[in-house]
Order: structure tokens, then sequence, then C-alpha cells
């Protein structure tokens, strides 16, 4: 935000957070007794996506990066299992989903292109 860092310029950034947005208002949907678990745990899979890439845009080693792009792509496949227990539990419907589930896919792609 404040720092005029390479990472916000990625599309990988750029998608991490708008799937971190949508992640959000599905959350405003979910029932209260979600709270400390599946609430919880998309936030922080969520949040973890962002923040990994951003770290591992910071490091110098090849190895090191890629590792933080591992890590912010699994978050991305918890997020996709979060996603099969809401729909699951009947606490919405897939069009509900459809704007995260979009913006999942690509994060997961660019992701996964970064790792090769």
């Amino acid at each position: 935000m404040f720092l005029s860092l390479n990472h916000y310029k990625l599309d990988v950034y750029k998608s991490a957070r708008e799937l971190r947005l949508e992640c959000y208002k599905v959350l405003k949907k979910l029932p209260s007794e979600e709270k400390f678990n599946l609430i919880d745990q998309i936030r922080r899979a969520s949040t973890s996506v962002v923040l990994n890439i951003t770290e591992g845009c910071s490091r110098k080693s090849e190895n090191e990066r890629k590792r933080y792009f591992e890590i912010a792509r699994g978050s991305v496949i918890e997020l996709d299992s979060c996603f099969d227990i809401i729909f699951e539990s009947e606490y919405l419907s897939l069009l509900d989903l459809e704007k995260a589930g979009a913006k999942l896919k690509t994060t997961f792609i660019l992701l996964s292109g970064m790792l090769k």
C-alpha cells in the first residue's frame, strides 16, 4: 500500500485480492453459527492467499518464492473445499458462490502458472 513494490502489478496478486473480497461477500450470507468454523476458516485462507503471494514476491531465491506460491495455492484449494461444504450444507446455492468460484479458478490458474 505505502511501498511501490512489483507484486502490486501482478495479475495473480490482483486476482487474489479480488478473491478475498468475494469470499468476504460470501461470509455475510452464512449463518451466524458458522462464525467460529467456516467463517473464520475462509477469512484466514483468503487472507493467506494474498499474504503468501506478497511474501513470495519479496524472496530472492526461486525455491523460496515457489514455496510461498505453493502455500498460497494450498489456501485456494482449501477455499474450494470450504465452498463445497457451504453448498453441501445448503447454506448457499451454486449461483450464490459463482463469483467467488470464478475468482478462485482464476487465482488457481495464475498461481499454477507461477509454479512452472
